[in-house]
């Protein structure tokens, strides 16, 4: 792999490629679970895994713990965030309230209004991440699902919105995917209504969309308090008595991540 990354104007280039790509890297890791929450490690660490020298490392974690996803620790290191139930709806909640004004003509363009060109590529991104929902396929459902909502937010044409609520659905697949792993019905609460939203946006229905992603909102908020239930009673299981998610889909980093 590159170098430091001193000296020349390329090795300045190289060494920005690096961090980058060190911080996708790692983000992954997050995302897959296999850094779990709470988990702390060191640059040096983290540069003896990968091979690189310890400069881009510390510049990769740094970006990571300004996305939320790391908690740095000056004499520790750092560790993998551990996002709570109370994080979690938080972040729903905050999407909500972001998508309702797109979908209201707040961002500076008419409602409903997408780049419909670009809505082909978001169609594709919605297939498979509904595919990958039915079949329970989280490592799948992650990388289409945060690219789905990626893409539609950016259709909509204001990029920092597209970045606000990117970061708040890898934030929520980062909470939910250690809860839904280990869950043998996790399938159930996957949100996998990805191109009704497709069709609703193609049509220009500003209010079927905004349904569509009120009811993925809803599905998050209504496993989320699942997670609760089930704190409280140890014994419960997936399904119990009032927990069942609507019939469409059920809970889970939805909008988001798969509700993020």
């Amino acid at each position: 792999m590159p170098g430091n990354g001193y000296g020349s104007g390329g090795s300045a280039v190289t060494r920005s490629t690096l961090r980058q790509q060190i911080a996708d890297a790692l983000r992954d890791e997050v995302l897959a679970g296999r850094l779990a929450p709470g988990q702390g490690f060191t640059v040096k660490h983290i540069a003896d895994q990968y091979g690189v020298s310890t400069t881009p490392v510390r510049e990769a974690l740094v970006d990571l713990s300004a996305q939320g996803l790391l908690e740095s620790d000056q004499h520790r290191g750092f560790r993998v965030h551990r996002f709570t139930v109370d994080d979690f709806r938080t972040m729903v909640r905050a999407r909500a309230l972001v998508v309702d004004g797109i979908f209201r003509g707040g961002s500076g363009r008419p409602a409903g209004s997408f780049d419909v060109r670009a809505l082909t590529s978001v169609r594709r991104r919605a297939e498979e991440a509904a595919r990958a929902a039915r079949a329970g396929d989280l490592d799948v459902l992650i990388g289409y699902d945060l690219r789905f909502w990626r893409e539609l937010a950016e259709a909509v044409g204001n990029p920092y919105i597209a970045d606000f609520l990117h970061r708040l659905r890898v934030q929520a697949w980062v909470f939910a995917v250690p809860r839904l792993r280990p869950d043998p019905r996790a399938a159930r609460w996957l949100w996998g209504g990805h191109e009704h939203l497709v069709d609703a946006a193609t049509r220009g229905d500003a209010e079927a969309v905004r349904a569509e992603i009120r009811s993925c909102d809803a599905q998050a908020l209504a496993w989320a308090d699942h997670l609760d239930g089930a704190s409280r009673a140890p014994s419960a299981t997936p399904g119990t008595p009032g927990t069942a998610p609507p019939d469409r889909a059920g809970p889970g980093p939805g909008d988001r991540p798969g509700a993020a």
